[in-house]
């Protein structure tokens, strides 16, 4: 079972060792480093806006054109001269739950009405030579007080024809199954792009959904044939528990086995857009964590925990002339557990579990300036009374709705692609939580108390 980081766990790594990673990436790469693409040091080396790349302004949704962008590993340039490698994010955000809290969500902060910096991160991002790019991300966050790695994605990619066929190949290094991937139906880009991380959570989801984000590292290779057909295959390792102590980064134990991962993928191209569907796979078996003298995480010795996570997704754009964008996005992901390691410490009261989820998103944008988004969830698990209390399930059932603006989303506005700026106001509300509907833990709290509202500024340049 892993337990899931606030926002319900999407796409949110611990801030870790950032200045580590970037000092990795300058010692991989060294002054090669001179150009980057990707976020807007992307628009800045492809002297395209934002929007060429992103629906909605700026990331991370992407469109047709930015799904390429990264399958050719973020190098296509134009002109001549250096770019800086360089962009930054800065995310203040103000956090209220309909009902307090009954203990302060991280330290420093109180139960209910908080506002933060959520994020702070710079980012490497963007071409090192003619087949080599780079996006690589380190964060700051107020919650926590640390600074450390966050996504990384390094890769090699080439193109070949044969005959009517066309393909693009590569091979990526990455921190995180699914960052690789160009689809926002992926657990690492998937709706909420940004989320309350000073809110209540769903209590458990499957592996897929960040379970190993920023505490491995994998190496995938990936084939696009005729623009249609994607496969891409890989496999993970469990970075040691000291390095990610230097990095900050979460340790929640070490893998018994390297985990593959397989992802396949088939896109009808339209007239005014595109439809895909595809599929996940990840294999992962992992030892509980333990704790040295020092209070350390450490890797200790022992049964293994096995997680197999098998997912279907659709996703579906569509443009009505220059203005109007539509995307709608689904993902369901089945995982079956053989808990060796919990079982056998007490931890669960099955020795078999089964959790699922399922997301349901569409948005609507107006010129990359006004956007409107309702996503709908549901999270499912097996009972097990050790695992998750009282109630003795997981489920968790809800939906979010977010409006956005965008002052400078469009293609001719001011200063771009320098000036980004979002504006989101979200509304999160549970109609189950944590298997319950009233008194879900057990001192009488409501599934609906833990409704959030959730208001964040996001700064790009």
């Amino acid at each position: 079972m892993k337990a899931v980081s606030p926002g319900r766990g999407k796409r949110v790594l611990r801030a870790g060792g950032g200045l580590a990673l970037l000092g990795l990436v300058v010692a991989m790469f060294g002054t090669a480093a001179s150009r980057v693409d990707a976020v807007p040091s992307f628009a800045r080396q492809t002297k395209l806006p934002c929007s060429a790349c992103h629906i909605g302004g700026f990331g991370p949704q992407l469109t047709s054109f930015g799904r390429q962008f990264k399958l050719m590993g973020y190098t296509m340039k134009t002109g001549d001269g250096p770019d800086v490698p360089l962009s930054a994010m800065l995310v203040e955000s103000f956090t209220h739950t309909a009902k307090a809290q009954t203990d302060p969500p991280a330290d420093g902060f109180s139960r209910n009405n908080n506002a933060e910096l959520q994020q702070a991160s710079v980012f490497l991002a963007g071409r090192v030579s003619q087949h080599v790019g780079v996006f690589a991300q380190a964060t700051y966050s107020e919650n926590g007080g640390l600074l450390g790695w966050d996504n990384m994605d390094v890769r090699y990619a080439n193109s070949f024809t044969s005959g009517a066929h066309n393909a693009i190949w590569g091979v990526s290094l990455n921190n995180n199954p699914t960052v690789t991937d160009v689809f926002n139906t992926a657990p690492a880009w998937q709706f909420p792009y940004m989320s309350a991380d000073l809110a209540p959570g769903a209590p458990a989801m499957p592996m897929l959904f960040g379970g190993l984000g920023g505490q491995v590292i994998g190496v995938n290779g990936y084939l696009q044939l005729d623009g249609k057909w994607y496969g891409e295959v890989g496999a993970y390792r469990s970075l040691s528990p000291s390095f990610l102590r230097d990095v900050n980064a979460d340790f929640d134990g070490r893998l018994a086995s390297t985990a593959p991962y397989a992802r396949a993928a088939y896109t009808w191209n339209l007239p005014a857009g595109n439809l895909e569907v595809g599929g996940f796979y990840l294999h992962a078996r992992r030892g509980l964590p333990g704790t040295n003298a020092a209070g350390d995480a450490v890797a200790v010795a022992g049964p293994s925990d096995r997680f197999d996570d098998l997912g279907v997704d659709a996703s579906y754009q569509r443009a009505f002339g220059s203005n109007h964008q539509i995307t709608v996005n689904a993902l369901y992901v089945d995982e079956r557990q053989k808990l060796d390691a919990t079982y056998g410490s007490g931890g669960s009261s099955n020795l078999k579990g089964r959790l699922d989820a399922l997301n349901l998103d569409g948005s609507y944008w107006y010129r990359n300036t006004w956007g409107a988004t309702l996503d709908l969830f549901a999270d499912n698990g097996r009972s097990d009374t050790i695992l998750y209390g009282d109630a003795g399930k997981p489920d968790t059932r809800g939906g979010t709705i977010e409006a956005d603006w965008n002052p400078f989303g469009e293609s001719d506005s001011w200063e771009q692609p320098w000036a980004n700026v979002r504006v989101g106001l979200e509304y999160t509300f549970y109609t189950r939580f944590a298997g319950r509907v009233h008194n879900v833990d057990g001192a009488g709290r409501s599934a609906s108390d833990n409704n959030t509202t959730y208001l964040y500024v996001w700064l790009a340049i």
